[in-house]
């Protein structure tokens, strides 16, 4: 069963766990959209389709708070949100490496649709986040991300980028071979204005750890 956090007659906001798929693929893996439209039928009884929007992914095995909009109005104003980059993504993500302090990184990246991978590449789209390390162990660091662009797999290639791909992420450059449902990635902070009632609303919710 899905964790929900919130939710009123504009927005639902849940966790999502690694794994699930934020919006169905074709392929036969959960995903958020299907899951918590059932819920939403199920618990208030609702008949025929029910309205759910996307306002932002969330990859596979990347768990994390995930807000969803519950009508047409709420979609469009979180969207503009996002777009505005007033809508606050934070995530926890365990690197190879020492890393210490805090550093913005700004760099542009391409998305090889094939491969299914992004690049830094001069043609790309800008993609900027800040990181403080907060944490060191066995030659690896946990690092506190604010995400100030949404690229596709943006995190990990920028990290990759500066030699410091994440742990057990071979796709861009680690040594080391985890389970999937292992993947050192959470979106562990959310922070938006409520579509309708205009109140800033902040959730948090941490599980990873060194």
């Amino acid at each position: 069963m899905i964790e929900i956090l919130y939710e009123d007659n504009h927005v639902l906001v849940a966790i999502k766990p690694k794994g699930v798929l934020s919006q169905a693929d074709g392929s036969d893996k959960e995903d958020m959209l299907t899951l918590l439209k059932d819920y939403i039928k199920e618990k208030y009884h609702k008949p025929g389709n029910v309205y759910l929007g996307l306002v932002h992914r969330l990859d596979l095995f990347t768990s994390g708070i995930m807000v969803f909009a519950r009508t047409s109005k709420a979609a469009s104003r979180l969207t503009q949100q996002v777009k505005e980059r007033t809508f606050m993504k934070k995530y926890l993500a365990i690197v190879e490496g020492k890393l210490e302090g805090s550093k913005t990184l700004k760099s542009y990246l391409l998305k090889n649709e094939k491969e299914k991978k992004s690049y830094p590449h001069l043609n790309g789209a800008e993609a900027i986040l800040s990181y403080t390390a907060i944490d060191f162990k066995e030659d690896k660091t946990l690092l506190d991300i604010t995400l100030e662009t949404g690229r596709f797999h943006q995190i990990r290639c920028q990290l990759s980028s500066i030699g410091h791909p994440l742990y057990g992420d071979v796709k861009y450059g680690s040594h080391h071979k985890i389970d999937f449902y292992e993947f050192p990635l959470e979106a562990y902070f959310l922070r938006f204005k409520h579509p309708i009632k205009n109140e800033l609303m902040t959730f948090e919710y941490k599980s990873l750890h060194l």
